[in-house]
């Protein structure tokens, strides 16, 4: 299934976004359980995980978390494994279907967010481009 996206000068879609089956965005079981300890310590047990897409990262658009303690009236709020997701309507259709994992190996360690509207990404994975090309790019 894909979500469309017209140009306003024509009747023909200009992009089309892969639409999940499922939630807008997932975590796995291990992110989750990190993100359940990080909330508890830093005393905010009840608290959101805010995942957001910004301009800029070396591929074009970056990915960030934050915590955040009541949605805003524009987000989605997604809530799996144990754990509430927001996700802002800008970047919505940015990281439809994505799934956020933990990582913990000898090469990093921290929250990996896996994206299937992303077309190519930079070496660190922080960063990732669209298949209609914006976004702007800036040096890492």
């Amino acid at each position: 299934m894909t979500t469309e996206i017209f140009n306003e000068k024509s009747a023909t879609p200009s992009l089309q976004i892969p639409t999940p089956a499922g939630p807008l965005v997932t975590i796995t079981p291990k992110a989750a359980e990190k993100a359940t300890a990080l909330l508890s310590e830093k005393g905010q047990p009840e608290a959101s995980l805010r995942v957001f897409v910004v301009g800029g990262g070396c591929s074009g658009y970056q990915y960030g978390m934050a915590v955040a303690e009541a949605p805003e009236a524009d987000d989605m709020v997604i809530e799996d494994n144990g754990v509430r997701i927001l996700v802002d309507k800008d970047s919505q259709s940015l990281i439809t279907g994505a799934e956020i994992d933990y990582a913990d190996d000898l090469m990093k360690s921290g929250f990996t967010i896996y994206n299937p509207t992303a077309v190519s990404s930079c070496a660190c994975g922080n960063s990732f481009q669209t298949a209609d090309g914006s976004g702007s790019p800036a040096a890492c």
